[in-house]
């Protein structure tokens, strides 16, 4: 078992390959390289980004690279999975709550806003025009996009796969995680997720051979912006940071879109809607943390792993 620890993204990386083969330490190597080409293109952070380059140009037509296409149409078929719940047009939301520079600089810095401006919702996501024949896209007018995390863990799955060809591969992508097994064999990578009321520990622990798990909340991410707490979780109907009795919300799922939109999704919702809709999405398990400290399952995450320790009590199953 090798692994490598990088920053990227804004976030905390690490992959880990299970072999010992100077092949392996080579791929993991690659690893951080593979995220600098990928991070220069999704950025919404760098001005000189693909992104920020077709964000520039709304109301044109502009033709993208293979990559952006990808991700891009990822984040739409996000919002079609989530009902609307988690769309690329937040960007300029995200901006106007004083989000607009990367997480780093902004528990460094001062925010200037002095309070929360008045909501205003996002752009259909749906007035986005794609030409496929032309592999080129057409933003609306004044619209922006922000690809956030289904960039983080559309990246963690093709790395996951990429080291695959090597042996069974876990890609953490600060805390979007994707697991491949190899052609020839699995291995069942143990899988923390951490207690968003402590500093210190998991909430719960799972096994997982293949697929990803992501976890969302408001407890990270989040700001204070003139006494008020603002966090990155904006509702599209709104353009304010959602208000909801969710704090932390884990989705595992055959694939990246499905478990990074679903966590994010189900802090949106709140607590009673994000459980009835995960119970009925096949292939995906949820653990939900409320503001009250209250963990909830859904009846699949017991084919993964377990809640810990004294949170046992605290925890109910849906249904």
């Amino acid at each position: 078992m090798q692994r490598i620890r990088f920053r990227a993204m804004g976030c905390q990386m690490a992959a880990v390959v299970d072999s010992d083969a100077p092949e392996a330490a080579e791929a993991l190597r690659n690893v951080p390289v593979w995220f600098e080409v990928w991070e220069q293109c999704l950025s919404r952070f760098r001005p000189s980004s693909e992104l920020s380059r077709l964000n520039a140009r709304t109301g044109e037509w502009v033709e993208v690279s293979d990559t952006l296409w990808a991700v891009l149409n990822a984040a739409l078929e996000a919002a079609r999975f989530t009902d609307d719940a988690v769309t690329p047009t937040v960007h300029d939301a995200l901006l106007r709550v004083g989000y607009d520079r990367s997480f780093e600089r902004l528990r460094s810095e001062l925010v200037q806003l002095v309070e929360l401006p008045p909501p205003q919702a996002a752009v259909d996501w749906r007035e986005i025009a794609l030409d496929p024949d032309r592999r080129a896209v057409r933003l609306p007018r004044g619209a922006r996009v922000d690809l956030g995390g289904v960039a983080k863990g559309w990246c963690a799955e093709q790395a996951a796969r990429r080291l695959a060809q090597i042996a069974p591969a876990l890609v953490d992508a600060g805390g979007d995680i994707a697991v491949a097994p190899s052609a020839d064999r699995q291995t069942a990578f143990p899988i923390g997720i951490a207690d968003p009321l402590s500093e210190d520990g998991d909430i719960a622990q799972v096994a997982l051979a293949a697929g990803c798990v992501a976890t969302s909340g408001r407890d990270y991410r989040r700001w204070e912006v003139g006494g008020q707490m603002a966090h990155h979780l904006i509702a599209p109907q709104t353009g304010a940071p959602a208000e909801t009795d969710v704090l932390a919300a884990t989705v595992i799922a055959p694939d990246a879109l499905r478990a990074e939109a679903g966590a994010k999704a189900a802090v949106l919702w709140g607590s009673v809607a994000a459980l009835d809709w995960l119970e009925a999405q096949p292939e995906v398990a949820g653990l939900i943390v409320r503001a009250d400290g209250q963990v909830q399952i859904t009846s699949q995450f017991a084919r993964y792993g377990m809640v810990l320790g004294v949170k046992d009590e605290s925890a109910s199953i849906a249904g």
